[in-house]
């Protein structure tokens, strides 16, 4: 990063990206010459690198980044009773699936299993198979096996959804996200299983990634018409998968997290509500949410 950042900042001391519409399957957008979606922020030297991106003088960074979209849609498209309760209430999903799942009963135990139950929700949407689990969790193929039949025998609105989509596709060829974007799935009648297998999890995720990328995209033409209505000097300069970053003046800033909070919670209407976290910092990664 540090060997390839700095000879492409431009004249005007910035950084400039291309963002691509029409690079990847599901639709999200994705970054490119140079791919700022993919600047580091686990490691202290990634930290350094995140922390190099700064605005300009007087200005702040705005960031703002959807709460568990993607487990969010999950709910609203399989229309399981247990996650849309829990949404609905402002749970945390991942305690609760620690109780029902986990068996986890004491604050204790809560705490303990909400790590491998956060895991165990996020690879459900990708139709993870116990060997993905058993790498993910650190349990065994038949631990993990369980852990799978289990989840789904409490989240029987997610087993259903596992199982309708992939025999629709078979049908038409083609999957599509809550918007109409339509992706096509040639190999869902593969001979090969192992292709087979793979063509049924990329039908089985595109309702979800794909639903969330155009939910970001409408949330973005609205955080635009929105600071452009207002006259703010503040303009998006990134977007990050579920994540908007706005550079904006000290004392726009917090309008401008209103703003980026309402329109964003407000993008689409779905049977669950969307939260957003927002947050300023003098720096990519110092913004504090």
């Amino acid at each position: 990063y540090t060997d390839a950042l700095p000879p492409l900042i431009g004249s005007d001391g910035r950084i400039h990206s291309e963002l691509n519409q029409t690079v990847t399957a599901t639709g999200r957008l994705s970054s490119s010459s140079p791919n700022l979606q993919n600047i580091p922020i686990r490691t202290e030297l990634g930290r350094r690198i995140r922390r190099a991106f700064v605005p300009e003088k007087g200005n702040v960074f705005v960031a703002a980044d959807y709460s568990q979209l993607e487990l969010r849609l999950l709910a609203h498209v399989t229309r399981d009773e247990h996650m849309l309760d829990a949404f609905q209430k402002g749970e945390d999903i991942h305690e609760r699936t620690a109780r029902l799942v986990f068996g986890a009963k004491t604050k204790e135990e809560l705490r303990e299993k909400r790590r491998y139950a956060k895991i165990v929700n996020f690879a459900i949407a990708y139709a993870v198979e116990p060997f993905g689990l058993s790498q993910r969790v650190g349990i065994s193929r038949k631990e993990a096996k369980q852990v799978i039949e289990d989840y789904y025998e409490t989240y029987s609105g997610v087993r259903r959804f596992m199982e309708e989509v992939p025999a629709q596709t078979r049908e038409t060829g083609v999957v599509r996200s809550l918007y109409g974007r339509i992706r096509p799935i040639p190999t869902i009648n593969d001979r090969n299983a192992n292709v087979r297998f793979r063509a049924e999890r990329e039908a089985i995720n595109m309702p979800i990634q794909g639903s969330a990328s155009d939910i970001v995209k409408i949330a973005m033409l609205k955080v635009e018409d929105a600071l452009r209505r207002e006259g703010l000097k503040a303009g998006m300069v990134m977007q990050v998968h579920d994540e908007l970053l706005v550079e904006a003046p000290k004392a726009e800033a917090a309008r401008v997290a209103e703003i980026l909070k309402r329109e964003m919670e407000t993008a689409v209407e779905l049977d669950v509500p969307l939260e957003v976290e927002v947050g300023t910092g003098d720096n990519w990664m110092d913004v504090k949410k």
